[in-house]
């Protein structure tokens, strides 16, 4: 089966994906343009609200959608899509939030919002059983899917120790815009899931992370291209038994959210938010030590919101 048949029985001739086959081409990944110093808070931590309600409170603290996408951009989400479970299950980012900031998005003038995950479950009942699915295409936006190599191309990572090459979707490579959108979770692997672990879901091959160091490797590849912004989701928070988890009893209802461009200093506060140290999550404390972000968060201006 050529590659636009696969993506047209599997999504549908309206997604059109099969468009974006650019076999030989190098990918030259953009960059947002805007002035994060010109934002009013470095972070933005929201509770005690749904989490369409929670992202509108804190992206309109930070200025809006508008400070970010504008008009004709091509902009790529990425949550976790990662397991074959409900949201309930807290096993994936909650379909809500998806939703409202595509909305935003479009709402901003984005020439189109594509969602993407690289699936460890089967990628078709993840995208369908998280619920993702639905919400993006009922939200206007454009599901993508990450489960064959043939999406996948070189990049160079050269900011990175031990990762220094690997192969990322081409759909996030060709986004004017990318965000970030991870769930906050265990991990049995490096103890936590948020913003910079988040991002082994943009590349095809994540088993050579494992046999290396993975967490030097996340570090590594935050280096390559930060998001423009990253949004955390702690609605539905596993404590136990991740990343995939067992059952609802693994999960806490936390209702929170955290939103920042900087994404250590996300990792940072969805450590504690979480209720472990920072230091214990090694990968954050490379991060730091590379530069990549703030784990200081004593001396950033944030923001609180309690709904």
């Amino acid at each position: 089966m050529d590659r636009r048949t696969f993506v047209t029985k599997a999504f549908g001739a309206s997604l059109a994906f099969g468009a974006l086959a650019k076999t030989g081409r190098i990918f030259t990944p953009r960059y947002f343009e805007g002035n994060f110093a010109a934002l009013p808070y470095d972070l933005v931590a929201i509770k005690n609200g749904e989490p369409d309600a929670m992202f509108d409170q804190g992206i309109q603290a930070l200025g809006g959608m508008r400070a970010f996408v504008k008009k004709g951009n091509r902009v790529v989400v990425k949550p976790n899509i990662g397991w074959d479970v409900s949201p309930e299950r807290g096993g994936n980012t909650n379909p809500k939030l998806v939703s409202r900031i595509i909305k935003h998005c479009l709402d901003a003038g984005a020439k189109e919002v594509s969602v993407v995950d690289h699936p460890c479950d089967e990628w078709q009942r993840c995208y369908s059983n998280s619920g993702i699915e639905k919400a993006v295409k009922d939200a206007g936006g454009k599901m993508v899917p990450g489960s064959s190599e043939e999406y996948y191309h070189p990049v160079t990572v050269k900011g990175g120790k031990t990762l220094t090459s690997t192969q990322e979707h081409e759909v996030i490579l060709d986004a004017d815009v990318f965000i970030n959108v991870p769930i906050l979770k265990s991990h049995d692997g490096t103890r936590l899931t948020a913003g910079m672990k988040n991002l082994m879901g943009n590349v095809w091959d994540r088993e050579t992370w494992h046999r290396l160091d993975v967490h030097q490797c996340i570090a590594d590849f935050s280096t390559y291209r930060k998001p423009t912004l990253n949004v955390l989701d702690a609605y539905y928070v596993m404590k136990e038994n991740g990343p995939r988890g067992v059952s609802t009893s693994d999960v806490v209802t936390m209702k929170a959210q955290l939103i920042s461009t900087d994404i250590v200093a996300l990792d940072v506060a969805g450590a504690k938010l979480f209720g472990i140290k920072p230091e214990d999550v090694r990968y954050i404390g490379i991060a730091s030590e590379m530069k990549i972000g703030r784990k200081d968060l004593e001396n950033l201006n944030i923001k609180r919101i309690s709904m």
